[in-house]
């Protein structure tokens, strides 16, 4: 999910402001200052090469004679970026992003072309907006074909916000990959946020993988501690014990949702035990603002099966776990007694054990 929908944070503004963009958002600027910083419907390419001269993998040593020659080389250097250039402009893209760098020269042809350029852009980011936009990623600018345009995006725009500037590719046909922006008006709001957007994001899922849910407010747990009480009626001697601990367990959510708002918890709690007695009142559980009980299917508060049912399973589990275990053997004790009734002082801490 993460390299689909990316969450980019952005300082300032409110967190209403925030929003899903219909596209991809990074945090760059174009390379030129005469570039365009707006396009409707712009032809994109997105390159993963240098726009500049190839330096050799090895050192390389060139010998001169003439004087001329220095300026031949140069030349070549040139020649070569132009290539380069022309190749990418025979396509006539509006804008062409790329991993790597751009010269100024590279610049200055792409400027003349009318084309914005954007460089140094993350891996991650150029294939999430070829993804967005429908287009591929190139590695040498002789293999370029016009299928590797994308056409799908509906508007480049440059917005500065803040400090800094941010690049949009937004109104995109039909995106296979977004940007998730938010705002907020300091560094400790905005990872607040991020974390209540992830935890939604969690829940939406688990209810896509199970969809089940349960009325939330304390009420499942209300409904199962009454239907373990009724079980444990029916048990006679020491076995019903296990079923009313459990339920006696279970009431701990509703009384600490009536702690949280400050009311009455016998009397909230009583009021609760009595409407679960009723038949078909097993949704109903604690406002957790106004302390009351509500029915949850007219407050609209519930919670993921999943999530309730893990909860039970570890929470019972570790029950048993504890039952397991008789006695706890404790070494510190040990070492005090060793003493003994004769008054030696006991072993310092880190010695030997007696």
């Amino acid at each position: 999910a993460e390299y689909m929908g990316k969450v980019e944070k952005i300082p300032g503004g409110t967190i209403e402001d925030s929003e899903v963009l219909s596209g991809i958002m990074i945090n760059k600027d174009v390379v030129h200052p005469k570039m365009k910083r707006r396009l409707e419907n712009p032809r994109i390419l997105l390159l993963d090469c240098n726009l500049e001269y190839k330096k050799g993998e090895s050192q390389t040593n060139i010998e001169i004679v003439k004087e001329e020659d220095f300026s031949k080389i140069l030349r070549m250097e040139e020649d070569f970026i132009e290539k380069m250039c022309g190749e990418v402009i025979a396509l006539k893209p509006d804008l062409v992003i790329t991993e790597k760098g751009v010269s100024d020269l590279a610049q200055h042809y792409l400027m003349k072309a009318g084309i914005s350029v954007i460089r140094r852009v993350r891996k991650s980011d150029n294939n999430r907006i070829a993804r967005a936009c429908g287009a591929t990623v190139v590695n040498r600018t002789d293999e370029l074909k016009e299928e590797d345009i994308g056409t799908e995006c509906g508007l480049f725009e440059i917005k500065k916000i803040g400090d800094e500037y941010f690049t949009f590719l937004v109104n995109c046909k039909n995106p296979k990959a977004c940007t998730i922006l938010l705002r907020g008006a300091s560094k400790d709001i905005l990872m607040e946020v991020e974390r209540n957007l992830q935890d939604a994001m969690n829940v939406a899922r688990n209810v896509m993988q199970e969809p089940y849910l349960v009325p939330g407010g304390g009420a499942a747990e209300m409904a199962l501690a009454q239907e373990l009480n009724e079980k444990a009626k029916s048990i006679t001697g020491i076995h019903q014990w296990p079923y009313r601990a459990v339920a006696r367990a279970l009431e701990v959510i509703p009384r600490t949702l009536i702690q949280n708002c400050g009311a009455s918890t016998i009397r909230t709690l009583t009021a609760l035990r009595a409407k679960h007695a009723q038949t078909g009142c097993a949704s109903w559980g604690v406002d957790g603002e106004k302390g009351v009980i509500v029915d949850m299917k007219e407050y609209g508060v519930w919670e993921p099966y999943a999530v309730k049912a893990q909860t039970y399973k570890t929470a019972i589990e570790t029950a048993v776990l504890l039952l397991r275990i008789d006695d706890i053997v404790s070494g510190t004790k040990k070492q005090m007694d060793a003493g003994g009734p004769s008054g030696a002082p006991p072993p310092q801490a880190g010695g030997p054990e007696s």
